[in-house]
């Protein structure tokens, strides 16, 4: 007769307080392969895996090594006129030096090769110490670290650049795809698969054994951490959390001014990397400069809708809508509205994840610049506007990371006490 095979244990109860509208709420105990969403808004407090920590080992082992492969082996190579070139990853940054871009360079390897590989290593390196009995203290700050450079790893965004190119590049080369594209693809899966079996949460209490379930009896001074989500008290001596060793702050310091900041700075270099070309293709001795618009327009007339709606979407209407949205949250904190408030945290939520994926603009211009340059014949050259594009997307990244969602309640709920709505309550309403 076979036993049935035991159930894994539910996880303790916790008090969190909600990153989308500051609410402190206990999650209740859940079993693996559960999520727990807050009672408020619609973010999501905890979400538990069914993998054991020795799946996530192999999986991050894998990812690991297949990020050493894609980076030693050659992605694409090209013929026409019987000359022959071939492109790796480090191919285009290298164009983009010599094209006097190096700013542009940088930002491309820094998000394809060394905030996937810090990260890779040092999530192994905790994973694989987690077995110890009493974990060293400095394995909380290597997570931490490893969990801010999650949204600065791009290889999944870089796949689609490659994709781009590739298709782009059929009608003026003869393409074949490489070892690397194909170790990028399998890298790309093992990633995702690795990223939404993780339990970060259970890793945590791995390295930190206080007491989640009865937080601290006062909540009236109580942080919830950014990192980790620990709620605790902070000392005024040491305003650190105890569990990760981040700063705690109430709310994000200056979020509204510095928000607004990075989101004019961004607004500004949007015009000319509209303005000046992204990208010139010469052919034959004729050719011109291409916007990103124009780009848009060149696939439309070729025939290429789904390839234009693609690039459309990352680099005009993305950028756009995180420059709109971040300004609609950022007013209506400052003038307290209270109305649609799930429906803005669930904005800032899309702002936030969608931001990296203008990208996509970046990485193909980069392997096309590296690829297709035959003298004469026809040579491709990443314009000035990649270089202002690129700003665009890395301050909106940063401006979505400095803006704090829980001031949008606050600031409805302000109102709302100071007695700006009359006797009815919206806020309440909007619960």
């Amino acid at each position: 007769m076979k036993r049935a095979a035991p159930e894994r244990p539910a996880t303790q109860p916790q008090l969190r307080e909600c990153p989308g509208c500051g609410l402190f709420q206990r999650v209740p105990a859940l079993v693996p392969g559960m999520s727990a969403g807050c009672v408020r808004c619609p973010t999501i407090l905890r979400r538990t895996s069914a993998h054991r920590i020795d799946h996530i080992i192999a999986l991050t082992s894998a990812a690991f090594i297949l990020l050493i492969v894609m980076c030693s082996t050659t992605l694409m190579s090209v013929e026409t006129s019987g000359i022959k070139r071939a492109a790796d990853l480090f191919s285009g940054p290298e164009e983009l030096v010599r094209q006097n871009m190096g700013e542009l360079a940088a930002v491309i390897i820094f998000v394809t090769v060394v905030a996937p590989l810090i990260r890779l290593v040092g999530i192994l390196y905790v994973l694989t110490r987690l077995h110890e009995r009493r974990p060293p203290n400095h394995l909380r700050r290597v997570f931490a670290w490893a969990e801010r450079l999650r949204p600065w790893s791009m290889l999944e965004v870089f796949v689609f650049g490659v994709f781009v190119a590739y298709v782009k590049l059929g009608d003026l080369v003869t393409i074949g795809l490489m070892a690397g594209v194909y170790a990028l693809l399998a890298l790309t899966f093992v990633l995702v698969w690795m990223d939404s079996a993780l339990d970060r949460e259970a890793v945590w209490q791995r390295l930190y054994h206080g007491n989640l379930a009865g937080g601290p009896g006062d909540l009236s001074d109580a942080v919830g951490c950014e990192t980790c989500g620990l709620v605790s008290v902070p000392e005024p001596e040491d305003p650190c959390c105890p569990r990760c060793d981040s700063v705690l702050h109430e709310r994000k310091p200056n979020s509204v001014a510095r928000t607004w900041a990075l989101v004019i700075a961004a607004a500004i270099f949007y015009i000319p990397a509209n303005y000046y070309p992204v990208l010139s293709v010469v052919q034959l001795g004729a050719g011109q400069p291409s916007t990103i618009l124009g780009g848009v327009e060149e696939l439309i007339k070729a025939g290429q809708y789904p390839l234009a709606a693609l690039v459309f979407f990352a680099s005009i209407a993305v950028p756009v809508l995180k420059l709109v949205g971040l300004s609609v949250m950022l007013i209506t904190i400052q003038t307290g509205r209270a109305r649609w408030l799930r429906d803005r945290v669930r904005l800032y939520h899309i702002v936030r994840f969608i931001g990296r994926w203008s990208m996509i603009d970046i990485f193909m211009e980069s392997l096309l610049g590296a690829l297709v340059a035959f003298g004469s014949v026809i040579t491709i050259e990443p314009g000035v506007g990649a270089l202002a594009f690129c700003a665009v997307v890395i301050l909106t990244m940063f401006a979505a990371e400095t803006f704090d969602p829980r001031l949008m309640w606050d600031a409805a709920a302000a109102r709302d006490r100071a007695g700006g709505w009359g006797a009815a309550s919206p806020l309440a309403a909007s619960q």
